[in-house]
């Protein structure tokens, strides 16, 4: 069974900082692109950012974000993770981890596979 879990979610002020992490099971994880999206409510779900398999091409997609955020990746521990920081209210949002084989395919917002979800809220 594939699984992704986010966590690290949380409550911070503005300008603060948070990790979030995702742990994958299932899949052999390091031959898999793997990606972060948002979700504000009201809004449409919005590719955050995207790294590959190897981590030989990452991408901070939302220009929002460019500069404050950054994804890595451990292929050993089966762990992506989105370093946030200078966080702003803006960036409240539900945000989602998500993997595909094909780099493309999560660029196009159409992974093959989606966590739950988990809750940023940042505060002014």
């Amino acid at each position: 069974q594939v699984q992704l879990v986010e966590s690290g979610g949380g409550l911070v002020q503005a300008g603060g900082s948070l990790r979030l992490s995702c742990s994958a099971s299932g899949i052999i994880f390091s031959i898999y692109s793997m990606a972060w999206f948002r979700q504000a409510p009201g809004n449409q779900r919005e590719l955050v950012a995207v790294i590959r398999s190897d981590s030989s091409r990452t991408a901070n997609t939302a220009d929002s974000v460019k500069g404050r955020f950054t994804i890595s990746r451990d292929n050993g521990k089966k762990m992506v993770y989105l370093q946030m920081n200078s966080l702003k209210p803006e960036d409240t949002a539900v945000y989602y981890c998500a993997a595909d084989l094909s780099f493309s395919k999560i660029v196009a917002g159409d992974p093959f596979k989606w966590g739950q979800g988990t809750q940023v809220t940042v505060s002014s």
